[in-house]
């Protein structure tokens, strides 16, 4: 569970013709190279287009970017009316980063960093609705999850982040001294009346695994309740999806995978989402070891087998948690967690002993629909 303002790149790049989410997930647009006088025919083509689509009604297509949570928000949306689509687009934003200074374990006034000082005070805090939110579905997939998914490994986090930026591992001694402060039965937490209380001193929340999913979720949710339901959101390497546009079967979507030789699979989204975790960007190298951004809370150490994880769910909250507990979990274990649950699919790409890369799908994800070739 990496923290807010850790992240792998800007949620969209133009490269080469396409528009880059995060590095392991794409939205692709094809273009072929123009000559001058064709780039002026085009110019005066639009023109014309652009005026008779505003005349029939016809949706245009409208993209906005933000930096929030501390990486590129990125929204796109088919509409008629430009006005409508930026300001639907600005609230959604809006909504974001009244929900990074509720979520962030960055922000020392933030509502996730007081609950954090309250721990082993005895105090149960009121919390509000959507921390509550986030907590309950934190608290049962760490439940699910046997601690593979655990919000309260903020202490073991935050210092493989400082080991990353020091480039040097922790000490023994500190790794054992705060992971004894973590644990999710560690969080007495009332979801019917809102209230959490951290047991012991010393443990801190982290919601880097699931804040920015929930977030993607009521971004894509202030658009729908301005009619823009035609909309696609993304973030850190996540998207959510609402309509397909206009003629489209979905949007198209491309994952890459380890291999930088192999080229990237598509598949179409339509109200859903994908979430990818994996450490391509984020880790430490020390002594030929390579340690991962994410850490397994049953152990406060960080990965050190490369593995790169793509979950495909209906909402990006279930979407970017699930990423986590599958990349810390593992191919196996990782696969029990979705098995019984149709609607979801995750494909999980990991390097052998040999330095080989091996990939293991659900059937789901095997079946999931895809643009023809």
């Amino acid at each position: 569970m990496n923290g807010f303002r850790e992240y792998w790149s800007s949620a969209f790049l133009s490269r080469g013709g396409a528009l880059v989410c995060g590095s392991p997930c794409r939205f692709c647009e094809r273009r072929k190279p123009v000559s001058r006088i064709a780039l002026q025919s085009v110019a005066t083509k639009l023109m014309f287009a652009t005026f008779f689509a505003a005349a029939l009604g016809h949706a245009e297509r409208h993209e906005y970017s933000r930096p929030l949570m501390g990486m590129a928000f990125r929204i796109i949306v088919h509409s008629e009316d430009e006005a409508k689509a930026m300001r639907a687009s600005k609230l959604a934003f809006d909504r974001v980063a009244v929900l990074n200074q509720i979520m962030s374990d960055y922000e020392p006034k933030s509502e996730l960093s007081k609950l954090s000082n309250l721990a082993g005070s005895g105090k149960a805090a009121k919390i509000s609705d959507e921390l509550c939110r986030v907590l309950h579905r934190a608290q049962t997939l760490a439940s699910e999850s046997d601690g593979a998914f655990d919000v309260t490994a903020g202490a073991s986090i935050q210092l493989w982040r400082s080991a990353r930026r020091m480039r040097r591992l922790p000490s023994r001694y500190v790794l054992d001294k705060a992971f004894k402060t973590v644990g999710f039965r560690r969080l007495k937490f009332d979801a019917e009346n809102c209230t959490a209380e951290l047991t012991d001193q010393g443990t801190r929340l982290d919601l880097g695994g699931i804040a920015k999913g929930y977030a993607l979720d009521e971004a894509l949710a202030v658009l729908k309740k301005h009619g823009l339901r035609q909309a696609l959101v993304s973030a850190g390497g996540d998207i959510v999806a609402g309509a397909a546009p206009a003629g489209k079967e979905g949007w198209r979507v491309a994952l890459i995978g380890l291999r930088e030789e192999v080229k990237p699979e598509f598949l179409w989204l339509v109200n859903g989402a994908v979430a990818t975790s994996g450490d391509l960007y984020q880790f430490l190298e020390v002594a030929g070891t390579r340690y991962s951004h994410i850490v397994d809370p049953r152990t406060g150490a960080a990965l050190t087998e490369q593995r790169l994880v793509h979950v495909l769910a209906p909402d990006a909250i279930t979407a970017d948690s699930l990423a986590t507990a599958i990349s810390v979990l593992g191919p196996s274990e990782g696969l029990r967690l979705i098995t019984d649950d149709k609607r979801l699919g995750a494909r999980i790409a990991f390097r052998g002993e040999l330095g080989q890369v091996q990939v293991v799908e659900s059937p789901v994800f095997r079946a999931w629909p895809r643009p023809k070739k």
